[in-house]
């Protein structure tokens, strides 16, 4: 059992589900991934009867929105995985396993909770900068689940079986670099789409490195 699981008896998100209890949206991850679906064939359709494409009208574009086209601050969040088609289906099929499993653990009150954090942080930062993606709020949905599940195991390529925490290393490490490399901007959003993992899980990663800091000072003074 993972050691952040009583995340959800957090007393501060008790209190707030008993105060605004009615922000709840269940089933939320279907919604959102049922959007990317409906964006993603309609996408398919037009651009293989027209050779257009209609993402370009859905992403976040800070200019386009001063302009009139308001729709954008919400349509990115429902922009697919620019992928082929198999790998669009796996992808979509994650982000719905993940979300789906972090609601049962939060309850729709917590998880509504965290991805719109994470949606709002987006915003924000695109407000800010120009421009926002999905990308990063998708991740962090990624991370939440590792952190709950990290000994749930996935297979890579349908073939490796590999554990969640491995997986999250691996994507902290990328997203790391990311943060090193990237423009200011590219930085305020990562930060400010991944808020939502720092407002839920720093208390937790506080507490268990205060656990860890005590299990080596009373192996010490033991010896």
């Amino acid at each position: 059992m993972s050691k952040f699981n009583d995340i959800n008896r957090r007393d501060p998100l008790r209190s707030l589900q008993r105060k605004i209890g009615w922000f709840a949206i269940p089933n939320l991850m279907t919604i959102v991934i049922g959007g990317m679906a409906i964006v993603w064939i309609m996408d398919f359709v037009i651009s293989a009867a027209s050779g257009q494409s209609i993402l370009g009208m859905l992403t976040f574009n800070r200019a386009l929105i001063a302009s009139g086209q308001v729709w954008r601050i919400l349509t990115f969040l429902f922009v697919p995985p620019s992928t082929g088609i198999l790998f669009a289906i796996i992808a979509l099929y994650f982000y719905w396993l993940i979300g789906s499993s972090l609601e049962r653990e939060w309850g729709s009150f917590g998880f509504t909770l965290f991805y719109l954090l994470g949606a709002v942080g987006a915003i924000i930062s695109g407000l800010i900068t120009g421009y926002a993606t999905n990308s990063y709020l998708n991740m962090s949905l990624f991370l939440a689940f590792a952190l709950l599940n990290p000994d749930y195991t996935v297979l890579v390529f349908f073939l490796i079986p590999v554990k969640m925490k491995w997986l999250a290393l691996i994507d902290g490490i990328g997203l790391l670099l990311s943060f090193i490399t990237e423009s200011w901007s590219g930085k305020l959003g990562l930060v400010f789409a991944l808020i939502n993992l720092l407002i839920f899980f720093a208390p937790q990663l506080v507490e268990r490195i205060k656990q860890l800091w005590r299990r080596w000072k009373w192996k010490q003074n033991f010896k």
